[in-house]
């Protein structure tokens, strides 16, 4: 990956050797992004996101994927590492664009739709991150409830989990800079002790064969590929492209990998029963602790989320102060989480994902075909309707390979599957296939929209 000049600091190499303490990200979309995180930070935000407790239940769609039978352990293991590679590559091509433009994610899809028309996938992002900040501050309550043995109540645990989630979101670049000091040394520790832990009892057996990979290695590719949309929150703060998409690839794909390959080892004990897996974390040595950690580097995922949400809400109205947006954001996830029932919303949650995977692909693609020179991040950017036509094409594609479990959509998707005979098929993969016909249409389109000369690097006054 090249290192565009505009994106270093004088003086400040990739590793973070020049701290910026008192730089933090400005209110509102007027001022240009500052970009005080190095390699290091990067590593250490990436890599706490790749560690999930969600996670280690996912693991389950590896061992048996929707529509096929079960896998081997071996056939699990590969479609982990292959579908994070290329989730992977995905997403760190899409944190290089936001280092290399300063703008955050949905801000940088007007180059690929259009000003306005970059209101489309930003609304379905809005849905996505304030659904999976609610589900993650139940995931976080249910683990504060395990680690403290149900002394605390599970009302007790949401409102703590909001509240630390909230107050993260205020100074965002000092949150991940803390991420990277100090937390991201005590969840490797926590990983590891519960890694030990587990290689250390007797193993059971997987049984299964290798006709459902491609299906398996989707998860791990969609688990990758669902941070593109929030991924240049972040990356625009990057000092460098380098840094930007080695801690996306890097960071983030190995912790994935641990983290989800302790999920097969753990799933395997508890005969894929994920409502067990918490309780055999902590009946491991140092189990608890190892435990309690994870569920505090949770709020990264909810943090995320949240401030993702309020840049996500920037895009619409640039001039709304961050602050104030995550204050109420986070106030309001919190108050649903208290009361909401997530079992149904998460089908719909995983159906907004499989719109973002072509996405990424178009993204991509245009990018590809364009370059700098013709990607315009203003508010005025004309329309780009052939780019929505190579999303939509890309969308369809991944429908009628994965018609997800949504009530009647499903039912819609897979009446025309089997039609077209796309379901079934073993081999193939509806991320990837999605994302390459993305991709490929968009980059081909590009060549037939009217040329237009646009500034990559407009200054955010002047955007809005």
């Amino acid at each position: 990956m090249s290192t565009d000049a505009s994106t270093s600091t004088p003086g400040a190499d990739a590793v973070g050797a020049v701290e910026a303490p008192g730089i933090e990200v400005p209110h509102t979309l007027d001022e240009p992004a500052p970009r005080p995180l190095g390699l290091l930070d990067q590593f250490g935000f990436w890599g706490n996101l790749g560690v999930s407790l969600l996670g280690f239940a996912g693991a389950a769609g590896l061992l048996v994927p929707v529509g096929s039978g079960p896998l081997s352990l071996p056939a699990a293991v590969t479609a982990l590492v292959v579908g994070t590679v290329l989730g992977g590559l995905a997403l760190g091509a899409s944190l290089v664009l936001g280092a290399r433009t300063g703008m955050p994610a949905m801000v940088l899809l007007r180059g690929l739709l259009g000003g306005k028309m970059s209101f489309l996938p930003t609304a379905l992002n809005l849905a996505q991150c304030l659904g999976w900040a609610m589900f993650e501050l139940v995931v976080i309550a249910g683990g504060l409830e395990a680690v403290t043995f149900g002394h605390l109540p599970r009302w007790g645990c949401v409102l703590i989990a909001g509240a630390v989630t909230t107050a993260l979101t205020i100074r965002p670049l000092g949150a991940i800079r803390l991420l990277r000091r100090y937390v991201a040394v005590l969840v490797v520790l926590a990983m590891v002790v519960l890694l030990i832990g587990l290689l250390r009892r007797p193993a059971e057996a997987v049984h299964g064969s290798w006709s459902g990979f491609w299906l398996a290695a989707d998860t791990a590719i969609a688990l990758s590929i669902s941070w593109v949309p929030l991924g240049a929150d972040y990356s625009r703060h990057s000092r460098t492209e380098r840094a930007a998409f080695l801690g996306g690839f890097v960071g983030y794909g190995v912790t994935q990998v641990l983290c989800m390959l302790m999920g097969i080892l753990a799933l395997a004990e508890v005969k894929q029963d994920p409502n067990k897996i918490f309780d055999l974390f902590q009946a491991l040595p140092l189990g608890t602790a190892a435990l309690a950690v994870l569920v505090l580097r949770e709020t990264d995922q909810s943090f995320a989320n949240v401030y993702s949400t309020a840049v996500s809400i920037q895009n619409l109205r640039p001039r709304w102060d961050r602050r104030w947006l995550t204050a109420l954001i986070g106030a309001g996830t919190t108050a649903v989480a208290l009361r909401f029932d997530m079992a149904q919303y998460q089908n719909f949650l995983y159906l907004i994902g499989g719109v973002f995977i072509p996405m990424s692909g178009a993204l991509i693609g245009a990018w590809a075909a364009r370059g700098a020179a013709g990607w315009d991040t203003s508010l005025s950017a004309r329309p780009r309707p052939l780019m929505l036509l190579a999303w939509i094409a890309g969308f369809v594609m991944y429908q009628l390979v994965n018609p997800g479990s949504v009530t009647r959509w499903s039912d819609l998707w897979t009446w025309a599957g089997n039609h077209l005979h796309t379901l079934g098929h073993a081999w193939l993969s509806a991320s990837v296939a999605a994302f390459v016909v993305s991709a490929v249409l968009a980059y081909l389109l590009s060549g037939l929209e009217p040329t237009r000369t646009a500034v990559a690097e407009v200054p955010a006054t002047e955007q809005v």
